[in-house]
């Protein structure tokens, strides 16, 4: 029972004189934590002691050698004097600096736990947005935290985590929003008319980077990286919106593409002419389809062209479908992508069996063949 006594009389005794401490260490983007228990303090003190009271007996030994031997001048004994003030009072100065490191990151914990929680929020924030986007659950999945470390390093590894997590999103947005802008630039338009806006959403609608810290309670640099991952995730469904009311799939399925666009020989008169579409050779009644969502505009005979289906897409764009045996939908209709419209024929001016296809923009009239490509390369990717 006494021996209990003294131990708790002395664990008491020790907190008091060496309370519990915890020092941390910064080296570049990695901090480490170390705690100084009672324990350990009263071993260093110990042992600081006994290298001063070491040093003193070298100081004096060399002082009492240096006068009784003759073995240098008064100026070497004040030069060795002076060193080993300088290397204790070196050493002192660098134990304070530890010593209120680890007392002014100490009292810091809880700021370091609003901090990171604060960037959890805006990265919640940010994540919501992919909600829906093929392959970003896989490619933003958080990796787990180990539930064994101490708590400051939990902080930490939450923080770090956290860094990976807007890097991805960063990473996955722009190499998304990037491939769309290609394939837009493919079809000849300018990706950023088709972008969209971005009124609504708080990440991409602030006016700076300084306001989005403001708003979200994080430093500028994290809001820097969740604005431009939101801005490149806005841009990218802009544009997959807009690809998906473009005239990017194919008219027709397993046929031979003939006669392109631009200036050909007339098969009939052989003389140089503009050729405005796209040709598609293929067996009698082959289904033609819809290759993209709009209204149909005209059913009916232009010269030349034969039997003509044409469909209005909005935004300027416009498709024609020519030389038809026949047609599966009426003036006014509204027909989905990838839904048939007609059957191939040799109405008009044609030589055979085929399909010419044209695709208008603003009244003029474009090459087909790189919307078809356009569109080869958004199913791609």
């Amino acid at each position: 029972m006494t021996t209990k006594t003294n131990e708790s009389s002395l664990g008491g005794w020790m907190e008091s004189i060496f309370p519990e401490r915890q020092l941390y260490i910064r080296t570049g983007a990695e901090t480490r934590g170390y705690v100084l228990s009672p324990v350990k303090q009263l071993i260093l003190t110990i042992l600081a002691s006994a290298l001063v009271t070491w040093l003193a007996i070298s100081t004096g030994f060399t002082l009492y050698f240096a006068a009784n031997h003759g073995g240098g001048s008064e100026k070497q004994l004040r030069m060795a004097r002076n060193q080993a003030d300088r290397w204790i009072a070196d050493r002192q100065a660098r134990l304070d600096i530890a010593t209120q490191q680890a007392t002014a990151n100490s009292g810091s914990l809880d700021q370091l736990a609003d901090t990171v929680e604060k960037r959890h929020q805006g990265l919640v924030a940010l994540l919501k947005d992919f909600k829906g986007v093929p392959g970003a659950v896989a490619a933003l999945a958080p990796a787990p935290i180990d539930d064994s470390l101490p708590p400051i390093e939990r902080i930490y590894s939450v923080r770090a985590e956290q860094e990976r997590m807007v890097s991805q999103a960063e990473v996955f947005a722009k190499t998304r929003a990037e491939k769309l802008r290609l394939a837009f630039r493919i079809a000849g338009l300018n990706p950023q008319a088709f972008a969209g806006g971005r009124s609504g959403n708080p990440l991409t609608d602030a006016k700076d980077n300084k306001a989005l810290a403001s708003f979200l309670g994080v430093d500028e640099d994290f809001a820097e990286r969740i604005r431009n991952a939101a801005m490149d995730l806005s841009d990218m469904r802009g544009l997959q919106n807009s690809a998906q009311r473009l005239p990017f799939d194919r008219p027709t399925i397993g046929t031979r593409e003939s006669s392109g666009f631009g200036v050909r020989f007339d098969p009939f008169n052989h003389r140089p002419h503009m050729h405005q579409g796209q040709d598609f050779a293929g067996p009698y009644l082959t289904p033609i389809y819809s290759t993209a969502p709009g209204i149909v505009s005209f059913v009916g005979v232009r010269t030349g062209y034969g039997n003509v289906v044409e469909i209005d897409h909005g935004n300027g764009f416009k498709t024609r479908y020519a030389h038809l045996a026949s047609a599966a939908v009426r003036p006014g209709q509204r027909v989905a992508v990838d839904q048939r419209i007609a059957s191939m024929g040799s109405t008009g001016r044609s030589t055979g069996n085929h399909l010419h296809y044209e695709v208008w923009q603003n009244g003029r009239a474009q090459n087909p063949a790189r919307f078809l490509k356009a569109g080869d390369y958004v199913q791609q990717n």
